[in-house]
């Protein structure tokens, strides 16, 4: 959360529906409403231009890859993200492990 911005905008386009916030508060409100302690996120490809950064990874849960994920942030002035965006899709394979 010390990475954000303290009025980050963000959206979740998840299988159950897309989830959207703004802020701290809203986003530590999701990660604390997911209730996996295992799960992890691995990156498989990066890029960045400018002030925008890409990542596409897989999501696992107890070592089991649910599905992947394509987000987005852009990084502000002071080096915070004001702005995150994610897929998740839990059958599309746009690169293999």
């Amino acid at each position: 959360l010390a990475m954000l911005d303290p009025e980050v905008r963000f959206v979740m386009v998840l299988p159950a529906g897309t989830r959207r916030g703004v802020g701290r508060a809203d986003m530590d409100g999701y990660l604390r409403g997911r209730g996996v302690p295992d799960r992890a996120h691995v990156v498989l490809r990066q890029s960045r231009d400018d002030d925008v950064e890409f990542i596409y990874g897989k999501v696992t849960d107890g070592g089991v890859t649910t599905g992947r994920f394509l987000s987005g942030v852009r990084i502000g002035a002071d080096g915070l993200i004001a702005s995150y965006e994610v897929t998740f899709d839990t059958e599309h394979v746009l690169v293999e492990d």
